[in-house]
């Protein structure tokens, strides 16, 4: 992973040295809650129901061992235990005191973590394909780009207040694991004909009370001109976006008034004025290039005895090995993935001891890379096959070994009412609700492939916009309801999800998504996902399915 250096070190300290003054000054009456909001807010805390939240980014998911242990540290020093791993793939923590932020933002300094640019308007946590580095199928390893993106946005004059937060994410694989086009940016790394590594560039998606998928606005952008094409990009952004009115202030409200043909006609009029001298020099991308750490591989057998026999001994192993571990670019390795959607279990939560566990395995098995996923899970990203059953038995000590990746219970879910102040309703329960219906792991895994998000309120952030099966909890004279959608997807055939029909009370969701599954089972030819058969289909079996006893 990136290596920080003094310059970071030193920064991070700084930040973390004034917002302590600013907390003093808070807790002591100097400045009002008014005048204080926007200074926590750059520093990642949010004021919610019950506590402060601190949101931590990390930077397109990458941590080592010694990182997670200092979430660990935070969420059984300074919170109730556990932290909330996010589809941002950053971290919050739920229950935290405003008198001990300061002290939080220092012990994350110590390790070259921070909370800036998790919140406010202006350029978030770069997010990226959690399987970089390990997947044979990128171009090139998306997180050197994420970095790039993040060194220059970071505390960018021009880009630090702009009409409203903005989000991208990069992606460098045929399989999207990153939600790209539901992005304000998503960017696609590519080769063309010729060779040349360049972008994809997509601009103008998003979710919220109204969805889009971000058009693409270039199809090859060469990679050494990103930077002044993103700069450009972000001039016409503040140009244009609304500040008057917060629902229309995103970059997708501004690409869908102008289209998307005359906002990269002026994308690329402001690209020309910029010219190429706010591009990154090669000297910089290579230093970057040169921080990542190389993995040290170690030359195995493509196959594994031990691992091959404990598939054929161990039922729970070979489950785990169908569901949650993918194939790796090193012969003799796997990319294992670490379910956060145990049955009973917060969609996205782990205990300070869980998070110890996983820090642990990586360090002995997994060449101390961890990875957060944008669906809320975590992924050892390079251990050798001979090590899988290890990683499995370490796992199922702490109750993470769960062979649900990509089913029906990997919910993705908003911690809604419980916690957030924006939110209409719950949605944990209604996850929870949900993966009890499915514990039958056979049942989970003939159904195979359905990916459930579900949000508390209209702001989408559990992404059900672009789940298989989206739930939106919507307020009803001061009930709880939820309103069902179908058709979504957030992967590299992206589309946004169509409403279901009437909102169903929360004890009635749990009965309609088995009858969603039950019509597909009927329905389904050899091959098919939920998706596809949807596609094929349309919504009339589904939605008769679900409504047919109210007729």
């Amino acid at each position: 992973m990136y290596q920080y250096d003094v310059i970071d070190h030193e920064f991070l300290a700084d930040r973390a040295a004034q917002f302590r003054d600013q907390v003093a000054r808070r807790l002591t009456g100097d400045i009002t809650e008014d005048q204080f909001k926007p200074l926590r807010l750059m520093n990642g805390l949010y004021l919610q129901l019950h506590a402060y939240m601190l949101r931590v980014a990390v930077p397109y998911g990458s941590l080592n061992p010694t990182q997670m242990r200092a979430f660990a540290h935070i969420a059984r020093t300074w919170d109730k235990g556990y932290g909330h791993f996010t589809t941002r793939q950053n971290i919050q923590f739920n229950w935290v005191k405003l008198g001990d932020a300061p002290d939080i933002l220092d012990h994350l300094a110590s390790v070259d973590l921070h909370a800036i640019q998790t919140s406010g308007n202006c350029i978030r946590n770069v997010t990226s394909d959690p399987y970089a580095g390990a997947t044979a199928q990128e171009v090139d390893d998306p997180r050197v780009w994420s970095e790039v993106i993040r060194q220059w946005s970071t505390l960018h004059p021009e880009f630090s207040f702009l009409p409203r937060k903005f989000k991208i994410a990069v992606t460098a694989a045929e399989t999207d694991r990153t939600a790209a086009r539901a992005h304000d940016i998503g960017l696609r790394v590519l080769r063309n004909a010729e060779g040349a590594l360049g972008f994809e560039v997509m601009v103008g998606g998003g979710q919220g009370r109204t969805p889009y998928l971000a058009p693409t606005i270039k199809p090859f952008l060469p990679a050494a001109r990103l930077i002044s094409y993103l700069e450009a990009v972000l001039r016409v952004y503040n140009r244009h976006g609304r500040r008057d009115n917060i629902y229309k202030a995103r970059i997708k409200i501004l690409v869908a008034s102008l289209g998307a043909e005359e906002f990269a006609r002026q994308v690329e009029e402001e690209w020309g004025k910029i010219g190429e001298g706010a591009d990154l020099p090669d000297t910089e991308l290579a230093r970057i290039r040169g921080s990542f750490v190389k993995v040290p591989f170690e030359t195995v057998a493509p196959r594994s005895e031990v691992f091959e026999a404990e598939q054929t001994s161990d039922r729970s192993f070979a489950r785990f090995v169908r569901n949650n571990v993918k194939a790796h670019k090193q012969p003799g390795y796997a990319i294992v993935e670490i379910s956060l959607k145990a049955p009973g279990a917060t969609p996205g939560d782990a205990s300070a001891e869980q998070m110890e566990a996983v820090a642990d395995l990586a360090e002995r098995y997994g060449l101390s890379d961890i990875r957060v996923t944008h669906e809320q899970n975590l992924v050892l990203p390079h251990v050798k096959l001979d090590d899988v059953p290890a990683v499995h038995r370490g796992l199922q000590s702490v109750g993470l070994a769960t062979s649900n990746i990509s089913l029906i219970s990997d919910i993705i879910a908003c911690p809604g009412l419980d916690y957030c102040a924006l939110a209409n309703a719950r949605a944990i329960p209604v996850a929870q609700s949900i993966q009890d219906r499915f514990a039958d792991p056979d049942r989970a895994e003939d159904v195979g492939e359905l990916k459930i998000k579900i949000s508390g309120c209209i702001n989408a952030c559990g992404h059900h916009h672009v789940g298989h099966i989206g739930v939106l909890g919507v307020d009803k004279k001061g009930e709880e309801f939820y309103q069902l959608s179908l058709g979504g997807s957030g992967a590299e055939d992206a589309s946004l999800a169509a409403i279901l029909g009437p909102a169903l009370p929360a004890d009635k969701v749990a009965d309609a998504v088995d009858k969603l599954v039950e019509t597909y089972l009927s329905m389904r030819t050899d091959g098919e996902r939920f998706l596809d058969t949807f596609r094929r289909a349309g919504m009339a079996p589904f939605k008769e399915a679900v409504y047919a006893d109210a007729h």
